[in-house]
């Protein structure tokens, strides 16, 4: 089916030689320079005419596969009453990632940033028996989340596009297979999409439930961390790496002793004056916990991972002691605290402070410290949690293999949620025997906006932005490199294209040098580049593959059915 010209002399498309000032991210600089996006406020982003036609792209993929899975597609209302989010607790858990307005009548309502509690009214009222299920139902939306520091573009923004699945089951074994056809449905639309992506373990946080899976894209832009083992696949995000508790020593420790160590409050002024390895001691960090301050332990040598601590505590709210909380608990010393004889004060700990291991720490006294502490001998750990920092060369938890660690883009996250919302709503459904059947759930979002730019970010080079032909504002670029018989030569082209159902992009703009348009060919990064330049005349074009760097001339006859497929 023949398709319409694109032209660059009517569309609206402003290209940029500079980087924008404070573009921080491969994607952030050439989405602007290429025309493709326009910041309009602080993490609110207006998708230009070619950026629309990459998000629609990214959109029809996402939507074909979700349907070829079986799920139905709905549109839910982006503001929401403030009463669900009360049932289920998130009004208050949210805290400020909620957009919160009130009505001119003083009703309470928030933007929404996910929507299980409305998909979860919404089966309640439709599915009564378990006839009604299993049911799959999505929507792609606009979403909205207050982030404290909107950055990187689209990567991180106030206000983006989500594509969010719910799937409701009677039964576990169920839900386990829900959640098993949408990951195979992830794993078909990413590849379509042109990404290379990792699937790893991640952790539920506040969303809760079971399993929990990311797909990961590598990138250098990535917020995210992820460990991967070369020797059995093992790959997790580093907030859901586990380790086994350490085994205890061979020896016994001797008796508990306190030494005099002046002006030692860190863990390396420690080391040095003792002359220990930073490995032997232990390092005792104070956070509170939903206002309760709490004392977490970890080998000296190490570092505790707030965001892994606040993932495994959540949906409480953890943060650092201030010198306030201090000044209100004189028997907590900065610097100097010990687990031993500790009081109101939960201590958890990093698996490696295992019962039976021995440590030098804190005496709770200012310029003391302890020696031979031992776990389960002088103190004991409430609850033992992962929460250090994960390094190169940490042991794999599956093989003991050295860990890999690289950065990298969260584009979609799947939940096995269980009853978490059903539970909050009461939805049960007539079971087979003529009973009530609590339903469980499954939750499977994908970030098609943060999509646009990891391809941008995988896929660009030195010269511009360089799309994978899914996903492309068009199939082929045709650019007249001159003046009247290039001008009349392209024109063929892209008519003789556009016949054969390609999306055709052509740079008919008058008074502009070869040059400046083979650059912003480069720049905005369709597939294949059409050139009409110097042996025009001859009805001779150059084909340009913008990924391999390929050039080949040929003639026009020859080159439309080439580029044609």
């Amino acid at each position: 089916m023949s398709q319409p010209v694109q032209r660059l002399s009517r569309l609206m498309v402003k290209t940029l030689r500079e980087d924008p000032a404070d573009a921080e991210t491969l994607s952030h600089r050439l989405l602007v320079r290429a025309g493709y996006v326009r910041r309009t406020s602080a993490g609110v982003w207006s998708w230009l005419p070619l950026g629309k036609k990459v998000l629609d792209n990214v959109t029809r993929v996402v939507r074909e596969e979700m349907d070829a899975a079986g799920a139905q597609e709905v549109l839910l209302p982006a503001l929401l009453p403030r009463e669900p989010y009360d049932v289920s607790g998130r009004w208050d858990e949210y805290g400020d990632l909620l957009f919160r307005l009130k009505d001119r009548k003083g009703a309470e309502y928030l933007l929404g940033p996910t929507h299980e509690e409305i998909f979860t009214q919404v089966v309640k009222d439709q599915c009564t028996s378990y006839k009604d299920l299993p049911v799959t139902l999505y929507q792609i939306q606009t979403k909205c989340r207050d982030e404290a520091r909107p950055r990187s573009g689209v990567l991180r923004g106030r206000e983006f596009q989500m594509k969010d699945a719910y799937s409701f089951d009677t039964t576990d074994e169920g839900l386990a297979a829900s959640y098993a056809v949408q990951r195979e449905a992830y794993r078909r639309i990413f590849t379509r999409l042109g990404l290379d992506f990792r699937i790893v373990s991640a952790v539920s946080g506040a969303m809760g439930g079971s399993a929990s899976e990311e797909f990961l894209a590598p990138a250098a832009a990535g917020e995210d961390t992820f460990a991967d083992c070369p020797s059995c696949g093992y790959a997790a995000n580093t907030e859901a790496v586990t380790f086994p508790l350490a085994p205890a020593p061979a020896e016994a420790a001797g008796p508990v002793e306190e030494l005099a160590t002046p002006d030692t409050p860190t863990i390396e002024s420690l080391a040095a004056h003792l002359g220990v390895p930073a490995s032997a001691t232990l390092k005792n960090l104070l956070v509170k916990v939903d206002g309760e301050i709490v004392a977490v332990g970890v080998p000296g040598d190490r570092e505790v991972d707030l965001g892994k601590l606040g993932e495994h505590l959540a949906p409480a709210v953890v943060e650092l002691v201030t010198e306030a909380d201090f000044a209100d608990r004189p028997d907590l010393v900065r610097g100097y605290v010990g687990p031993q004889g500790l009081e109101k004060v939960r201590y958890l700990a990093d698996p490696r402070i295992a019962p039976g291991t021995s440590w030098v720490t804190g005496a709770n006294r200012a310029d003391t410290h302890a020696r031979n502490v031992v776990c389960g001998r002088d103190f004991e750990v409430d609850r033992y949690l992962d929460v250090v920092v994960v390094r190169d060369g940490d042991p794999c938890p599956a093989c003991g293999a050295g860990l890999r660690l690289d950065r990298a883009i969260e584009v979609g996250h799947i939940f096995q949620l269980g009853r978490k919302y059903a539970d909050a709503f009461g939805l049960d459904v007539l079971g087979r025997e003529g009973k009530p059947v609590r339903v469980t759930m499954g939750s499977y979002g994908i970030g098609v906006s943060r999509v646009v730019a990891a391809l941008a970010e995988q896929t660009a080079d030195e010269r511009g932005l360089c799309w994978p032909a899914e996903v492309a504002p068009a199939d082929v670029h045709v650019v007249a490199a001159g003046k009247a018989v290039q001008q009349a030569l392209a024109e063929e082209a892209a008519t003789a294209l556009a016949a054969r159902g390609l999306r055709v992009l052509l740079d008919d703009r008058p008074g502009l040098s070869p040059g400046v348009k083979l650059t912003d060919a480069e720049l905005i990064g369709v597939p294949c580049v059409v050139v009409a330049g110097r042996r025009a005349a001859e009805g001779v074009v150059e084909l340009q593959d913008r990924r391999a760097g390929t050039r080949a001339e040929l003639p026009l006859s020859e080159a439309v059915p080439r580029v044609a497929g």
